[in-house]
């Protein structure tokens, strides 16, 4: 298969983490017989920096024509210590997300055999944890309308959502839970909002045309507390877009590590593959960042292309990696660490 990919490495350490992704993506073309052609394009600070827009049409233009997008990060301090800044490296990611119609993050929690003591959860309590949330993406306060008034005194930030917005989501849930365990959870706040009822009706609706997912509805506080106390009782989880954008930060500590936790954002046409870490500009250009949660986006990547002997190919030797203590400082105990691009060259040679 030859395949065009678009490669925003973004800021902080996005470049250093994408550079090991393509090095283990390049190794399983090679192993399978396929042919990666790599696009990269600017975004997020580093495109503020060189044309004063955090997603650029031309790195639009290079997107929307690829097969998918493999990105970093986004994000830099000197744009977080200031309030006033009109240009955002955030806002580059949202537009991305609107213009590429990428409506559904989909975000995976498991556990990792060897590093099950490493979560702050006791063992009992995660073992066989293997859940993912969809999260609409492009819907909800982050988009709705929002202001100032009374001389500045009073903010406002509005969640809208359609029926539409809320199906087509719902949709993708079913669809996946079909092909897991058939449990599908709905998480909103019913009781309180209006757009949480609309989504709850909404998804009630369709349940009859999938009689065998069995759906449950859940206030968002409930599973807040129960994402730590049984997480191995979920499967599928959908949800809004604030909601979820908590709730799969929650999520992500259960396996030890932020850095291990992949993430995808999909539409009707394309998927951006992304690690669900931000762009740690402490560690930025130290090599010394956990590369393992965007490798193993690239694993989802290569699934959604139907190629699973590659996807597996990759978790497989994440997992050895982790087995045999090939890590960066943040898995390491008391044994040696191993280098941002030393986990990247080894992950590509033992493939």
């Amino acid at each position: 298969m030859e395949l065009n990919i678009a490669l925003l490495a973004g800021d902080g350490i996005g470049p250093e983490v994408i550079a090991q992704a393509v090095k283990v993506c390049d190794a399983v073309a090679d192993k399978y017989n396929h042919k990666i052609h790599w696009r990269p394009a600017l975004t997020g600070a580093a495109a503020i920096d060189a044309v004063g827009d955090p997603y650029p049409e031309e790195t639009h233009a290079i997107c929307a024509s690829s097969d998918a997008v493999l990105f970093g990060a986004i994000g830099h301090p000197r744009f977080d210590n200031d309030p006033s800044a009109k240009v955002r490296p955030e806002q580059g990611l949202l537009k991305m997300r609107q213009k590429l119609g990428l409506f559904a993050n989909v975000r995976p929690t498991f556990t990792f055999p060897s590093l099950i003591d490493r979560s702050p959860l006791k063992r009992e309590r995660i073992e066989g944890t293997d859940l993912v949330f969809l999260r609409e993406l492009t819907g909800g306060i982050y988009f709705g309308k929002r202001g100032r008034e009374d001389d500045g005194e009073t903010a406002f930030d509005t969640c809208t959502y359609t029926r539409k917005e809320v199906q087509r989501l719902a949709k993708k849930g079913f669809e996946m839970a079909m092909k897991r365990s058939k449990k599908l959870c709905c998480v909103d706040k019913a009781n309180v909002l209006e757009s949480s009822r609309l989504w709850r009706e909404t998804v009630q609706a369709m349940e009859k045309e999938y009689p065998e997912v069995q759906v449950s509805y859940e206030f968002v506080d409930a599973v807040a507390m129960r994402l730590v106390q049984w997480p191995n009782s979920y499967d599928v989880l959908i949800t809004e877009n604030l909601f979820g954008d908590i709730l799969t930060d929650e999520a992500s500590v259960i396996s030890g590590s932020m850095g291990l936790m992949p993430s995808a954002s999909l539409g009707e046409s394309i998927g951006l593959y992304e690690p669900i870490h931000g762009s740690y500009p402490q560690a930025a250009g130290k090599d010394i960042a956990n590369p393992l949660a965007t490798v193993l986006s690239a694993a989802m990547m290569f699934d959604d292309f139907g190629l699973f002997q590659e996807a597996e190919a990759i978790r497989d030797v994440v997992n050895r990696s982790l087995s045999e203590g090939v890590v960066t400082e943040d898995l390491a105990d008391k044994g040696k660490s191993y280098k941002t691009s030393e986990v990247g060259n080894w992950l590509a040679k033992h493939l």
